[in-house]
């Protein structure tokens, strides 16, 4: 008796023995298809978030060279107003017309952390870019809203005040017109309104005080907002190189 329970409790032990690996094996098959499955959806978001941010990338620069734009007419209309002297009225125009863009960064929203997908990536320097992404982003936006502000509440009603608004969008469309943010950039686009009728005094315009000061505050955060652009620009390359290095091929 003492024999066959000895050989009993040997079997049983050894049932309990095979249940045990046959559950870890199934476990451990189980985490092998869950890790596989999560690789795969990880290399499914990083194959967008590359798209995603290359288009960031296209819409920065476009955004960064208007800003180029209305800091070099800005610089070339302080000129005209600290050297007068034989300033054409179509000149001070056709700068005047860059100071009216609006360039305004709207990237891909990223919704990683919103969906809680964020762990997905692996690689803790993209997780931590991508997670302050939004951030960094916002800080060039408050940049932007407050030149919104200077061009819808200061340099549209000066130039409506003066009588240049006219001019301004009259030489704008006149010989056709593509917008850098336009989605169409081949649609050339014509329109002829003429100029105004009244007559318009330059040398009013140049020695006004107002009008310098619109000139100087459109340079300044052209500028501070292109060196924010800028930094973002390089935020955006080292998050592409990061998407790079992980994408398996």
């Amino acid at each position: 008796m003492e024999n066959k329970t000895g050989k009993y409790f040997k079997y049983a032990i050894g049932e309990i023995v095979l249940v045990v690996i046959g559950i870890l094996i199934a476990l451990q098959i189980n985490n092998w298809n869950e890790q596989r499955k999560e690789i795969a959806q990880e290399q499914k978001i990083l194959l967008q978030l590359k798209l995603d941010f290359n288009k960031n990338l296209e819409q920065l620069d476009e955004k960064i060279s208007m800003r180029s734009d209305i800091t070099e007419a800005s610089i070339k209309l302080l000129g005209f107003i600290d050297n007068p002297e034989f300033v054409e009225l179509d000149s001070i125009i056709f700068q005047l017309s860059f100071l009216l863009t609006d360039p305004t960064f709207d990237p891909v929203e990223n919704n990683l952390i919103e969906s809680g997908n964020l762990h997905l990536i692996r690689n803790d320097s993209l997780k931590l870019k991508l997670t302050n992404w939004s951030t960094d982003v916002y800080q060039l936006q408050e940049i932007e809203l407050e030149y919104q502000k200077i061009r819808t509440e200061i340099i549209i009603p000066f130039n409506e005040k003066t009588g240049l608004y006219r001019n301004i969008i009259n030489a704008l469309w006149k010989d056709g017109y593509i917008p850098k943010f336009a989605l169409n950039k081949t649609a050339i686009v014509k329109h002829k309104i003429g100029n105004t009728k009244k007559q318009l005094n330059i040398s009013e315009v140049l020695n006004n005080i107002e009008f310098e000061g619109i000139v100087a505050d459109s340079f300044n955060w052209s500028h501070i907002g292109n060196i924010q652009s800028l930094a973002l620009r390089n935020q955006i390359i080292e998050i592409l190189n990061l998407i790079d290095s992980e994408i398996k091929e």
